[in-house]
């Protein structure tokens, strides 16, 4: 019993610092699929990651706003159901370069037998 929280405790720990560092890949994942506005990237994040990975809007809009100012997406604005118009989100080319080289170094190395083969307990 004792083990079983520590271990809990650990992995909530382990995963709430994973989280921090995912969220340009999640929201660049998303942004693959095609143009989004704040909510739908939100959704998106939530369900592809199955619930682990949740996000703030105010978290969310830091964040794009910083990736606009280094130029990896843009937003166009579109009308909204109702209300002001709406931020669609859309990867610019470096963006999409960007996405393409961080994947090539640091994703796709998960799919090497040797990695996969210490994935599976």
């Amino acid at each position: 019993m004792k083990n079983e929280l520590k271990l809990t405790e650990l992995l909530s720990s382990w995963e709430d610092t994973y989280k921090k560092g995912q969220l340009t890949l999640w929201i660049f994942l998303s942004l693959q699929e095609g143009t989004k506005y704040v909510d739908e990237i939100k959704d998106f994040v939530e369900t592809k990651s199955n619930g682990t990975i949740t996000c703030e809007e105010q978290s969310l809009y830091r964040a794009l706003r910083k990736y606009e100012l280094i130029e990896v997406l843009k937003h166009e604005l579109r009308k909204g159901n109702k209300g002001p118009d709406r931020k669609y989100y859309y990867l610019t080319d470096l963006g999409s370069e960007l996405f393409k080289k961080f994947v090539d170094r640091n994703i796709n190395l998960f799919y090497s037998e040797e990695i996969k083969k210490l994935l599976k307990p």
